[in-house]
């Protein structure tokens, strides 16, 4: 499934739009990794803690649009988006977001290079 932020692929034309779809998940923090990151924050620099946290987070929200998307009949995904909410103190939301659609090579479509 190809999944892109544009709202056109190159190459390709959409024949169908199905809708939205969409995939989130909740994180909670852990006490171990807020020690840790208590301690990145006195001395500086990335809280890798927090910065894997949510990459698996960003992750997990995109396989499960994908996965809404192949069950409504998508091949593609176009305008993907994130957003992200606090749900409690401590946990919070990711959601991704596009618009499923169906796509197919574009014979129209001129190639020019990469």
């Amino acid at each position: 499934m190809i999944v892109a932020t544009s709202e056109h692929i190159r190459g390709y034309r959409v024949v169908r739009t199905i809708g939205l779809a969409r995939g989130n998940t909740i994180r909670a923090r852990h006490v171990g990794k807020d020690l840790m990151a208590f301690g990145r924050n006195i001395v500086g620099g990335e809280v890798s803690e927090y910065t894997k946290l949510l990459a698996e987070a960003r992750e997990q929200a995109i396989d499960r649009m994908v996965a809404q998307a192949e069950e409504l009949g998508a091949n593609a995904i176009v305008g993907l988006r994130f957003s992200t909410a606090q749900v409690m103190s401590g946990a919070a939301e990711l959601l991704a977001y596009g618009t499923a659609v169906v796509i197919e090579p574009d014979p129209d479509a001129v190639d020019g290079g990469s």
